[in-house]
């Protein structure tokens, strides 16, 4: 059993950075695959980033060059770092998790956070 929390979610202008922590519970951290999903009001949760226990990363087209996914198994944690943030990355953003990279990556894995929201205005 894996139990996830996010936080670091709060309110920033455009252009601007935040970094969101997904803390895990469990020893065999290392071993799962890690990811990032986010759901804006009305809309369907939507895949984000995703990163192996090997670190390998991959990530969503619409965040490339301005997210970065990491994890730190030391501290049970994965990261995402966001900069350059814009008005339409707002939105509930979920950890998951599971021990298939590809499960993670359609949104399949067996464990969720319960979000941190992430807000982009003036």
């Amino acid at each position: 059993q894996v139990q996830l929390a996010e936080s670091g979610g709060g309110l920033v202008q455009p252009g601007g950075s935040l970094r969101l922590s997904c803390a895990a519970s469990g020893r065999t951290f290392s071993s799962y695959a890690m990811g990032w999903f986010r759901q804006a009001p009305g809309k369907e949760r939507e895949f984000v980033a995703v990163i192996s226990d090997g670190g390998i990363t991959y990530l969503a087209d619409s965040v490339k060059g301005r997210f970065t996914i990491s994890r730190d198994n030391a501290k049970n944690t994965v990261y995402l770092q966001m900069n350059s943030l814009k008005p339409e990355d707002t939105a509930v953003y979920y950890c998951n998790a599971d021990q298939s990279p590809m499960t993670v990556l359609r949104g399949l894995g067996d464990y969720w956070g319960q979000g941190t929201q992430v807000t982009v205005s003036l």
